[in-house]
């Protein structure tokens, strides 16, 4: 059985209600909850923007779902406080682990998102207590390039640092070491980039530039900049996940000459879907029941 949140609606009719009370607080419905009892529940449910709403929203359903004796898998394309996996200075929190144990100890069975960010790879793993299945739109977001940016013209892919090396190595790509300064700013705490490296010649050619999500955008200026300096003709940024904050979009339009997304998250620059590889674990779910 599926269950889809009101923040999937844009890709899937919902039938959970979310509103909220007076004071702000979250109201969750599953109207047609009698139908799950000790049923398979596939839910699809987004974690952003509003992650701690509607991460508190997640567990209100699971916990519902897992009073009624459910295994319940959720489908969420993003996964929030996934950039906080370790321990940069004494005494901070991986709230990574701790979000993913949150989801476990309330009763998911299993996650499937997209590119999670302290993932280095697809298939199964697991952080923490929680069962995670990681699927790539690396291929998708290659593909729209290739077609509607590069129009089949030949084009480098290059990951603005190691992490992002899977997404870039099944195309032939290479992924630049990126080298992070301490910790900045007053109430609003984040890194700057400090140095890129990466042995690739990109002189006259057409460059992609593929990262699993775009922040601040702060490392993708730096690889554009970084690109131009290394005689890049034409130059496109990609990111699955696609936050954008600040005027981080209007700064990567005015130095590349295309940016885009997914729809993982709803944003101006979203241009490929999920809904097709989202489909297509869904049937292989229902088909597995």
């Amino acid at each position: 059985m599926f269950l889809v949140s009101p923040n999937f609606s844009d890709l899937f009719t919902p039938n959970i209600e979310i509103k909220k009370f007076p004071d702000g607080e979250s109201y969750v419905r599953i109207p047609d909850l009698g139908a799950c009892d000790s049923q398979p529940i596939t839910l699809l449910h987004r974690l952003y923007p509003e992650q701690n709403n509607s991460l508190l929203e997640l567990l209100l359903i699971i916990d519902e779902l897992a009073y009624q004796k459910c295994d319940v898998t959720v489908l969420s394309p993003y996964l929030p406080y996934s950039r906080q996996d370790k321990k940069i200075l004494e005494g901070e929190i991986a709230s990574g682990k701790v979000v993913c144990n949150l989801l476990a100890h309330t009763g998911c069975k299993i996650l499937i998102t997209l590119d999670c960010h302290f993932l280095k790879g697809t298939g199964d793993f697991t952080h923490g207590e929680l069962p995670i299945r990681n699927i790539s739109m690396a291929k998708p977001l290659i593909d729209y390039a290739r077609e509607q940016i590069f129009k089949h013209e030949p084009f480098e892919v290059i990951g603005p640092d190691q992490g992002a090396s899977y997404l870039v190595e099944h195309a032939g790509g290479t992924a630049l070491t990126k080298v992070r300064r301490g910790y900045k700013g007053g109430a609003i705490i984040y890194r700057d980039v400090e140095t890129l490296e990466g042995n690739v010649d990109l002189h006259g050619k057409n460059v992609l530039i593929l990262d699993d999500m775009i922040s601040t955008g702060n490392t993708m200026i730096k690889t554009v900049e970084w690109a131009r300096e290394a005689g890049a003709k034409k130059i496109a940024c990609a990111a699955t996940h696609g936050l954008f904050l600040g005027n981080s979009l209007d700064k990567l339009e005015a130095i590349s000459d295309a940016v885009f997304t997914t729809d993982s998250i709803l944003n101006p620059a979203a241009k490929v879907s999920i809904k097709k590889h989202f489909d297509e674990h869904l049937q292989s779910l229902f088909s597995a029941a």
